[in-house]
């Protein structure tokens, strides 16, 4: 008998700094999600607490707010198992430390999951208020529809 893989998908964000809840947004219109192996789970990104989160899961989909310069909603995506995340892409952190960092950590300490995806959205606004800026607001929704592809083809599952 085989075991079914272990997914967690993590978004990631500040609800209080704009486009920082951009990981958290989505998580949320993911909790549709269903599979008996597929959880989602909202996170500050403090680094400690991700590693923690990703104990036990073969499959992680982690999704966050970066601020590389680039422009406003754009999508990164990164495999972060087979190559280091840039840390220029989240050195804009409200996080202890960054997510790019947290990944390094676990990677030398031998604790990273089978599978790690990140995406990063580029955001626009991060001053202390709420609601995504409209650029955010649709690398959202397209970031949603990647996430779901991706665990349609990694899990059985239904959007009910």
């Amino acid at each position: 008998m085989t075991t079914a893989r272990q997914i967690l998908v993590i978004g990631v964000g500040n609800d209080y700094r704009r486009d920082d809840a951009v990981g958290r947004v989505v998580a949320r219109r993911l909790r549709s999600i269903k599979g008996e192996n597929i959880r989602v789970v909202e996170e500050s990104g403090e680094g400690a607490a991700l590693l923690e989160a990703w104990k036990g899961a073969d499959f992680v989909i982690l999704i966050d707010a970066v601020h590389s310069g680039g422009v406003a909603g754009t999508i990164h995506r990164f495999d972060a198992k087979a190559h280091p995340i840039p840390s220029k892409f989240f050195h804009y952190s409200t996080h202890a430390f960054s997510v790019a960092e947290a990944v390094e950590l676990a990677r030398a300490l031998n604790q990273l999951p089978d599978k790690l995806i990140v995406y990063g959205i580029e955001g626009k606004a991060f001053d202390s208020r709420l609601g995504l800026s409209a650029e955010a607001q649709v690398a959202a929704w397209e970031v949603l529809h990647r996430v779901k592809g991706e665990l349609c083809t990694n899990s059985r599952l239904s959007t009910a």
